[in-house]
């Protein structure tokens, strides 16, 4: 999965990685060359007293220093380069995938571990590649290279390399294979400390609301505390291995110095060609660490790149259809015919059994109960999820049948929750449509009856709004969203119980501006206060998942007991009658 990852990522940088391996490799041949040079310098230059040689050669011995230092340079320069081209590719896709996401992918995944996935395990996998670029030649050609060039200046003292190297690779190993399961759970817990963090940061007013800090604070440290485990039983292995590879690279050192040391004093071997020696020991053990580096940070990697293919792999529910309705027949009309809607993994349906009709420019209305199925009913017209069975038509087209992008357009959504974007009050009502006048957002305003705050504040439509709206109150949010929705210019307004914060009055004018404004436009609304329905064409009553009732207001306090019920627990028995 990583080398696949990395492959497809990579592959728009290849003439970066071409020149990321031929300067590396430069780099790597000029520091196989130098120890040979301090060679001839001690063994020709020194033992001669030949100053010019010297000179000569520790001039070249220079050039290829600063050589082997901007090849160096250059390759970190293209390699940083490439991996940084390669995380925002996969962000990007990654964005652009859960961007089409239903309701249902991105439950199943959570908000914490998509938001970690994105950030978190993509610099994972983009550390990994700056890595492997500038190690994947240095480390082997310094490795091979290496055990090479010593045996070329000693034979004799080869064997020394040849049982470093094996427990180098053997310790690394054991270490590193503990160490992947390690950074699989280090992932997950990581997921669970952005998840509570996010719920505590979303819901701080009901944790302020039943004091409930303490609690939170405790599952908080629960969460961080896991994480803490994980994280110290990794820096202990972290600490295990360089301690251990030092040790055997400088009693290999020593062991070189102890038995070349004996073979100078025999003769049978120079001091130069000794310190040579060294230095490629040196060099193949460096070459060793770094290839141990490397697997080490693929296992961390390789989860990462499992959790990245998980996303990129998991398609929305909400397939597009290959060639989508663009044009609508009859624009404006809403219709559900027997319509049943079951959550993924439930044991009974939602809805059942729903059919109505809402013609152009009508106001229908939805009431019931909490749980009753109103949110759900209204999410399924702008497709946000697919029905079980039946069918739900906008603009007398099938909803699955039509171009995602064309149904949108048709369909303006205040939703339960309104929610604005960092930005200005203009960049926010300009959401769904970018090219709108100054005149149109004053006209939504007012429609929204949001023009006399707005006007009041510091700047007007240029008003800052920070993230989520958190700087105006709950009522205000709600008719910036309404206006917004306004704006989109839809044929199919959907008010997901949108007047819920407004007082009575403003919720009476608002809905006089809509119906006299916006006579053209349909209005599904669901609500809680039956005042806000009263005037609306057709009442829907919902009760268990199933209609109850369904007409005017009217009729349905003659034939629906269910709906008499909510208007007696609201307005009163008189009312009732």
């Amino acid at each position: 999965m990583l080398a696949k990852l990395l492959v497809r990522y990579l592959k728009p940088s290849g003439w970066l990685l071409l020149g990321v391996l031929l300067f590396q490799a430069a780099s790597a041949v000029a520091s196989l060359y130098l120890p040979s040079l301090n060679a001839d310098i001690i063994d020709n230059g020194l033992t001669k007293g030949d100053t010019e040689y010297i000179w000569r050669t520790g001039l070249f011995m220079l050039t290829v220093s600063l050589g082997q230092i901007t090849a160096s340079i250059i390759a970190t320069y293209f390699a940083a380069r490439a991996a940084m081209k390669l995380g925002r590719d996969i962000r990007d896709d990654i964005f652009e995938r859960v961007s089409g996401y239903s309701e249902r992918e991105v439950t199943d995944f959570g908000a914490g571990s998509l938001i970690t996935r994105n950030t978190n395990d993509v610099q994972q996998v983009q550390m990994l590649a700056m890595m492997s670029a500038t190690f994947l030649v240095t480390a082997p050609l310094l490795a091979v290279g290496g055990i090479i060039l010593a045996i070329e200046q000693s034979a004799s003292l080869a064997w020394i390399i040849a049982v470093a190297v094996p427990v180098l690779l053997v310790v690394a190993g054991l270490i590193i294979a503990r160490m992947v399961p390690l950074f699989r759970s280090w992932q997950y817990k990581l997921d669970g400390v952005n998840r509570v963090m996010r719920e505590q940061l979303t819901g701080i007013r009901v944790i302020r609301a039943f004091v409930r800090e303490p609690i939170e604070e405790e599952r908080f440290r629960a969460a961080n505390t896991e994480i803490m485990v994980v994280g110290r039983k990794v820096g202990s292995l972290f600490v295990l291995l360089f301690p251990a590879v030092m040790l055997i690279l400088n009693v290999t050192v020593i062991g070189v110095i102890w038995f070349g040391g004996i073979k100078v004093d025999a003769g049978e071997v120079q001091i130069g060609t000794l310190f040579a020696f060294m230095q490629y020991v040196m060099i193949i053990l460096s070459g060793v660490m770094m290839a141990s580096f490397m697997t080490l940070m693929i296992p961390r990697a390789a989860v990462s790149a499992e959790r990245i293919s998980e996303v990129l792999g998991t398609r929305s529910t909400l397939v597009p259809p290959t060639d989508g309705v663009t044009e609508f027949p009859t624009p404006g009309s809403v219709e559900f015919e027997d319509v049943t809607f079951t959550y993924p993994g439930a044991e009974h349906p939602i809805l059942s059994g729903i059919s109505f009709t809402a013609a152009p420019g009508e106001t229908v209305a939805v009431v019931g109960s909490t749980g009753a199925g109103k949110t759900t009913l209204v999410s399924l017209i702008p497709r946000l999820f697919d029905v079980t069975d039946g069918v739900v038509a906008v603009g007398g087209v099938d909803v699955r049948q039509a171009d995602l992008d064309a149904l949108w357009r048709t369909i303006g959504i205040v939703p339960q929750r309104p929610f604005l974007f960092s930005g200005t009050i203009a960049s926010n009502l300009r959401f769904g449509r970018e090219d709108a006048t100054d005149a149109e957002l004053w006209h939504a305003l007012e429609i929204a009856q949001a023009s006399d705050f707005v006007s009041q504040m510091d700047g007007g439509l240029d008003a800052p709004i920070s993230q989520g709206g958190t700087n105006v109150s709950g009522g205000q949010r709600q008719r910036l969203a309404i206006a917004r929705a306004i704006v989109h210019a839809p044929r199919v307004l959907v008010f997901d119980d949108s007047f819920s914060a407004l007082d009575l009055t403003t919720d009476a004018r608002l809905r006089q501006a809509l119906w006299r404004e916006l006579p053209d436009v349909t209005k599904i609304v669901v609500a809680q206060r039956v005042s806000t329905i009263t005037e609306a064409d057709r009442i829907v009553v919902l009760d268990d998942g199933g209609i109850v009732g369904l007409g005017t207001h009217e009729q349905l306090l003659e034939t629906s007991q269910t709906y008499r019920e909510i208007v007696q627990s609201q307005l009163g028995a008189e009312a009732a009658r």
